[in-house]
């Protein structure tokens, strides 16, 4: 039987492409805003990659990482959360462009 993805983990993957003069200095700020609300969601940022060869196509992002969350559901909380809400003006402040999207684990 497959796992529903409502059933356990979902992983995150965040691509961000930063704005110019800063955008990397201010996507910081954001983190250290949003920590403490994704931490009460249960929320972990997993380890963080910076690309450094495109070996098939073009993918020129500034950084890569996955945010593991304990369900859809609390994600959807998270990003609900009025706490949450007041610091994400931080987050679009700081990248140009971003790539979001839902994973789970196969198996």
């Amino acid at each position: 039987m497959s796992q529903s993805i409502e059933d356990g983990p979902i992983y995150m993957l965040n691509a961000l492409w930063f704005k110019p003069d800063g955008g990397e200095q201010a996507y910081r700020k954001y983190l250290r805003a949003a920590q403490g609300v994704s931490a009460k969601y249960g929320g972990k940022k997993l380890e963080a990659f910076v690309p450094d060869f495109e070996m098939i196509g073009k993918f020129d992002a500034d950084l890569l990482f996955f945010v593991q969350w304990p369900s859809w559901e609390v994600f959807q909380n998270f990003i609900n959360d009025e706490e949450f809400l007041a610091v994400r003006h931080l987050r679009e402040e700081a990248i140009d462009k971003s790539l979001l999207i839902r994973c789970r684990k196969l198996g």
